[in-house]
């Protein structure tokens, strides 16, 4: 059995590819530039030529490779887009017409410009993975595929896009209170969540994919580091390259989160926030005013000297907290520790009974086999 993970962020995606009848710490990983990164560096490139650029694909993560673009068009080169990719940017087109300055085309416009620099657009590019890992003599054919990706949602005109993605946490913690809750099978994918169904559209294979939020799928991650477990009153905090996200968890249950932009926080406001996360006195106006995501608490009973968890690439921001916390390293690498939450999640959603008994298994019992014991 061969299953995949592959948690995306605005910086990396990292990936995670392994046999379950293996310890988990043989498991094959790559931690490769983010798929808006790469379209980012194709976008810069083409500036620097002066050449006209078109978007095809999918709808993808953002950040990176907007800006890049906003830089082509202030460079007065030209920016075509078919409608799916444009999503990418803003889910109004005229804001990407109007304000961005995009020509937007159809698929048949696209199909006959020429003379221009291609580029497709797609969060999850399974040739790409098939063609690094065939470099090191490894076939991949999963039996099981899990994709993270940050979904913001398809928000209504003139309505906060945070504010919509904290409505849709809200939603999903009051009636369910599970993190694996983030995950769904690709045929069962909320119509409002667009990223992750864009990434179930590009999918063209047979395995059953699961999608899911990338946040949660990091901090499920981290709960399976041992001296975590010791604990059920916890706040783990993700800093990410482009969101932090704490949730105050007790027995496992969701009591309390936020969410804030990396870029607009340091160590002290960070420290506030967890403290007040953690005494019951975040208001969702806190974070929300301040240009973050929001705050929501589910209890106003003040949890008295949590144990703090940290993970996340931007991790390092936390060294210096009066909170001393905990640097969780999941089965000894903290940069999958979305894609091992994937996994667990997989295993409460992935329909195929053999794959989710396989999966809870390896996550916590050793094989103690090395790979060459493998028929």
């Amino acid at each position: 059995m061969q299953l995949l993970a592959v948690d995306i962020g605005t910086g990396t995606q990292d990936i995670f590819l392994y046999n379950p009848e293996l310890d988990i710490e043989n498991g094959l990983k790559m931690v490769m530039p983010s798929p808006t990164m790469i379209v980012h560096n194709k976008i810069r490139h083409a500036t620097r030529r002066g050449d006209s650029v078109l978007l095809t694909g999918y709808m993808m993560g953002g950040g990176p490779s907007q800006w890049a673009a906003r830089d082509h068009l202030k460079a007065e080169c030209i920016l075509f887009a078919t409608v799916d990719a444009a999503r990418t940017f803003n889910d109004d087109m005229d804001y990407v017409r109007n304000e961005m300055g995009v020509t937007i085309v159809s698929e048949d416009e696209a199909d006959a410009l020429r003379g221009i620099t291609r580029i497709e657009l797609k969060d999850f590019d399974m040739v790409a993975l098939a063609a690094a890992f065939a470099s090191f003599d490894v076939q991949l054919n999963p039996d099981a595929i899990g994709v993270a990706v940050f979904d913001h949602g398809d928000s209504p005109p003139h309505y906060s896009d945070r504010q919509f993605r904290f409505d849709y946490l809200d939603q999903r913690i009051r009636e369910y209170n599970n993190l694996a809750a983030f995950a769904y099978l690709s045929t069962n994918i909320p119509k409002i969540m667009t990223r992750l169904q864009a990434v179930a559209n590009s999918y063209q294979g047979d395995a059953p994919l699961v999608v899911m939020d990338t946040a949660p799928a990091a901090v499920l991650g981290s709960m399976l580091d041992p001296v975590t477990a010791r604990n059920d009153r916890l706040i783990f905090c993700n800093v990410g390259n482009f969101h932090t996200l704490a949730f105050r968890m007790e027995s496992n249950r969701i009591s309390g989160v936020f969410e804030h932009h990396t870029g607009e926080i340091d160590l002290k406001k960070l420290d506030s926030l967890i403290d007040r996360l953690a005494d019951g006195s975040l208001k969702h106006a806190d974070v929300f005013d301040d240009m973050g995501h929001g705050a929501l608490l589910y209890s106003e009973t003040p949890l008295m000297t949590p144990a703090v968890v940290v993970t996340g690439p931007r991790r390092a921001m936390m060294r210096e907290s009066k909170h001393q916390p905990y640097f969780a390293v999941p089965f000894g690498d903290m940069m999958i520790a979305g894609c091992f939450g994937l996994l667990a999640a997989m295993a409460d959603t992935i329909p195929n009974q053999d794959v989710r008994d396989a999966i809870r298994k390896s996550l916590h019992t050793p094989s103690g086999k090395p790979p060459w014991e493998l028929v």
